[in-house]
């Protein structure tokens, strides 16, 4: 048995050494730690640095998915790059998705607001690259979502946010024979394919994921288009309502399934009557919430809401709702309060069609088309600033 004495002391500062496929750190010619580098799924170069990332582990409830590495410049290597021949080694052994054969499509300069930068989306059979002047990803086609995420220096992305231009067009050519596309693909790819750039992407992606793309679905907002404008946070974006969940792009890009959602809220946004706030709570207990969206967009959003309410469990359609029979039993209580205390203190009901006025104003809990809203009286929160205007619950049991 060989026997191998480690470095004990803890240090960060050693010598890099690569035995075939394993990568050794060493302290004082001991052994601090070693890598195999078949574990290692990229490695990317920076300003005397090394970026190494691992595969990620499933299996594990804590994996190691990053190392990086310090490397000194070195006076004496002369025009040899430190940083360049230490990825060169890693890559050697790396156990990294290689680029074999030509590209199904290649979509040059395609604006991307997530990471941002101008990129080149090169489809292959089993993966896509998005190739930029800086940064070069290969993911997986395998994948539902960007698990692990990408990675632009410290921060971190789950989605691609693509921006097209509604003018934009494209012509691509596959490099299949059109027998070869009939029999591989069933017929639902041209060998020359034309049109708007993101339909074009979306139908070549469709067909080798084999997946439904999801589109705007069937809402439309008082402008006219299927998303609402709305911030979050400190950032302004959009919020689409979609047939099975919401999602809100593009800072940060956020995706809630209904079978998320425990309840929404409607609120008064910061005391204004010309917009309010849509706040969705999960039942993990997170808060979204959309604020600033006009007040034009109410009557649309609460319909979408009460529509999609109606998508209930059919096994519990019979059962009570505790949750609506403990608010009326709430509203007859505070209507019970509100008889014997002063009429000067009750708060006039909210209407979005009205004009602005000095008057406290609530959201119209009789509005047609639901029969969540119970009545209040001047807001749950005590006092007059009253946030909470309206609320519909949802028991989220949407049939997909």
């Amino acid at each position: 048995m060989l026997e191998n004495e480690l470095s004990l002391r803890g240090w960060n500062w050693g010598t890099a050494k690569f035995y075939g496929s394993v990568l050794g750190f060493d302290i004082d010619s001991k052994t601090c730690f070693e890598i195999p580098l078949n574990h290692v799924s990229q490695c990317i170069t920076g300003k005397n640095e090394i970026t190494m990332e691992f595969h990620q582990n499933d299996d594990a409830p804590i994996s190691l998915l990053e190392m990086r590495f310090f490397i000194p410049s070195n006076e004496l290597a002369g025009d040899l790059d430190p940083v360049e021949a230490f990825q060169k080694q890693v890559m050697n052994r790396a156990s990294v998705i290689s680029v074999s054969g030509d590209a199904i499509a290649i979509f040059r300069e395609i604006q991307c607001l997530t990471p941002r930068g101008r990129y080149d989306i090169k489809i292959f059979q089993t993966f896509f690259q998005l190739h930029g002047k800086t940064f070069d990803y290969k993911i997986p086609m395998s994948t539902t979502t960007l698990d692990p995420p990408i990675k632009q220096g410290q921060t971190r992305y789950h989605f691609l946010v693509l921006l097209f231009g509604q003018d934009g067009e494209t012509l691509i050519e596959l490099p299949f024979a059109e027998e070869k596309l009939k029999e591989k693909y069933e017929g639902k790819l041209e060998k020359e394919i034309s049109g708007p750039t993101c339909e074009v992407l979306g139908k070549v992606m469709k067909t080798i994921i084999n997946r439904k793309l999801t589109g705007a679905g069937g809402f439309i907002g008082h402008s006219g288009t299927p998303a609402i404008g709305c911030s979050f946070k400190a950032a302004a974006g959009y919020l689409y309502p979609l047939e099975r969940g919401f999602i809100y792009v593009h800072k940060p890009p956020i995706h809630i399934r209904f079978e998320e959602i425990a309840s929404v809220n409607f609120a008064r946004s910061g005391g204004s009557t010309r917009s309010f706030d849509f706040e969705i709570e999960l039942k993990s207990s997170t808060i979204h919430t959309f604020s600033s969206i006009e007040k034009e967009e109410y009557g649309k959003l609460l319909d979408f809401i009460t529509y999609k309410d109606d998508f209930g469990d059919s096994d519990n359609e019979a059962e009570p709702d505790a949750y609506l029979e403990r608010v009326k039993a709430e509203g007859q209580e505070r209507d019970v309060d509100d008889k014997s205390s002063d009429a000067d203190s009750t708060d006039e009901d909210f209407n979005p069609n009205q004009e602005e006025s000095d008057v406290a104003e609530e959201y119209d809990s009789n509005h047609s088309g639901t029969s969540s809203f119970e009545e209040g009286s001047g807001g749950g929160s005590g006092g007059g600033s009253g946030k909470i205007l309206a609320s519909i619950h949802i028991e989220a049991y949407c049939t997909m």
